[in-house]
């Protein structure tokens, strides 16, 4: 059973996934460098379970638009001296004044300020925090220009150890609530350049992840420390201990049973794309597809794989390429709902060399007629 259909966790804000929450974080960014000292953008919090990229995505964000960067973590602060700087004598020593912490930004931005994991903080530092949401700035020190706050916390109502916001709080502040979403996470994790073998593994089975010890985060730790393996089966005790040492027991049979039926070893989107002889990975797929009963599900991981892949790959298809991928796309092994979902994932993407599937007939007149 997962976490949380054991606990009644009390999130906000809409539930979506990584994908969404950016385009979210992209209107946000867009709105602060529109303005100005007087209207500053209103902080945003994103609420989730342990282990699902929260802190991540922000940290990317923030790298790939070009934005400063801060990060806080208030769970580690003991008194308020952590967050409003300690005091000290002004230059005529007849006054104090405070000293701001070191982490505070002091360039104008574009910049991020992540709170991260804010309800593990204890409420007298959730309390002085408030004012920073509403105002921006503390007693001892402002926010420069053209930053923003970014906050994530955990779900209250449950088996967590937060502390409880109030409602004067919750509403100085934006919310969403990020949710698992395997495809999502592929394509991250495709990006991110994480063991193709583990990405297979976590599209073939899904269910995995259950919020308790196989997390995303728990998953991507493990696929790291089998990175440096090229013969997982030759290695199998040690990948199993490895499994063991990252993931929930049933996670770890269900990976070894990966492993030993072969699944690791999915025909690669690369190899497909530059294939010289596509009718021996067409037989290849059938040979993996055409069981009984039939293997739709390694069929879709093989096609979320390449579709990620195309997605992402920074060399232009060239017509042997768009060849090789028209063959496969229209391989009759693949239902039309397939078919279908993965054409429109590739034509709906800003690549212009992708939207020459329109001129495909079969699969102009699928996505023509969905529109």
């Amino acid at each position: 059973m997962s976490k949380d259909t054991q606990f009644n966790y009390i999130t906000y804000g809409a539930k979506t996934h990584a994908d969404n929450i950016q385009g979210f974080l992209s209107h946000l960014l867009n709105q602060l460098q529109n303005s100005d000292d007087q209207h500053r953008v209103t902080p945003l919090c994103i609420w989730g379970m342990h282990g699902i990229g929260k802190t991540e995505l922000v940290q990317e964000f923030a790298k790939e638009n070009d934005c400063q960067f801060t990060y806080i973590a208030p769970a580690q602060f003991e008194e308020m001296g952590d967050l409003l700087g300690l005091p000290a004598a002004d230059a005529s020593g007849t006054r104090t004044k405070f000293l701001p912490p070191a982490w505070v930004p002091r360039e104008p931005g574009p910049g991020i300020l992540l709170i991260d994991d804010v309800n593990r903080a204890d409420d007298r530092i959730l309390r002085g925090i408030m004012q920073l949401l509403q105002n921006h700035e503390l007693v001892s020190w402002r926010l420069p220009e053209k930053w923003m706050m970014v906050l994530t916390a955990n779900p209250d109502g449950g088996d967590y150890s937060v502390t409880t916001m109030d409602d004067a709080m919750i509403t100085r502040m934006l919310h969403v609530t990020m949710q698992y979403d395997v495809k999502a996470w592929a394509r991250w994790a495709e990006k991110a350049g994480i063991d193709s073998r583990g990405i297979s593994f976590v599209l073939t089975y899904p269910e995995v992840v259950n919020n308790r010890r196989t997390t995303p985060r728990s998953l991507v730790q493990f696929f790291n420390t089998i990175q440096s393996i090229e013969e997982l089966k030759a290695d199998l005790e040690l990948v199993r201990m490895l499994a063991e040492g990252c993931l929930d027991r049933e996670t770890a049979v269900a990976f070894t049973n990966f492993v030993n039926m072969d699944l690791s070893k999915l025909i690669p989107a690369p190899e497909i794309l530059h294939a010289k002889a596509f009718d021996d990975i067409e037989k290849r797929i059938n040979t993996l597809v055409n069981g009984t009963p039939k293997r739709l599900d390694i069929l879709s991981v093989i096609m979320t794989r390449l579709t990620n892949h195309l997605l992402y790959m920074s060399e232009k298809l060239d017509d042997k390429m768009f060849d090789n991928l028209r063959r496969f796309i229209l391989m009759p092994v693949i239902p039309n709902d397939l078919r279908l979902g993965m054409a429109q994932d590739l034509v709906k993407s800003n690549r212009s060399d992708l939207k020459r599937l329109y001129a495909i007939p079969e699969v102009g007149k699928l996505i023509l007629a969905k529109m």
